[in-house]
């Protein structure tokens, strides 16, 4: 089982809604780094480097206009809830787990567990252009995830 590598707060997906109408002039050559400069720019939680690899490690995105990197970028969201997912139940499967972070995990395996359908809503109303229904979504998956974090920041075990 792979370590989940992603955090949801660093690609705000729903920056990706506002900059879609303002990228008429990008270049698919340029499209993910410049999309990823402006996205550093308006989130200081994201990385630019980090943005740029993760679109482009997508093999579609190479091709892909504004809106098919949002599509990608909101399946990129939805693999790593489910491996985040994944990886909380494992490590709730050790028996010597302090009693603090089994609360944690298991607070966020909750949160995981709901954020996977939002996300695939979120995904079907972005394919729709009901943009503002699915950057809601998107906002509530990384409420999720940040909640998850907060748990455990509130004790003594850092996640």
């Amino acid at each position: 089982m792979r370590t989940p590598t992603f955090s949801f707060t660093t690609l705000p997906l729903y920056l990706l809604f506002f900059f879609f109408f303002s990228f008429n002039a990008i270049t698919a050559k340029n499209l993910i780094p410049e999309t990823c400069k402006k996205f550093a720019q308006y989130d200081p939680n994201l990385s630019y480097n980090f943005c740029v690899t993760s679109l482009q490690a997508a093999p579609k995105s190479q091709f892909a206009d504004l809106h098919k990197l949002g599509i990608i970028s909101i399946k990129l969201i939805r693999n790593n809830a489910t491996d985040t997912r994944h990886y909380i139940k494992h490590l709730l499967k050790n028996k010597k787990l302090d009693p603090y972070v089994r609360a944690c995990l298991s607070d966020c395996l909750e949160l995981y567990s709901d954020a996977i359908p939002t996300i695939k809503k979120a995904l079907m109303n972005y394919k729709s252009k009901k943009y503002s229904a699915a950057n809601i979504e998107v906002s509530s998956v990384i409420d999720a995830s940040i909640t998850c974090e907060d748990g455990f920041k509130q004790g003594r075990f850092p996640f």
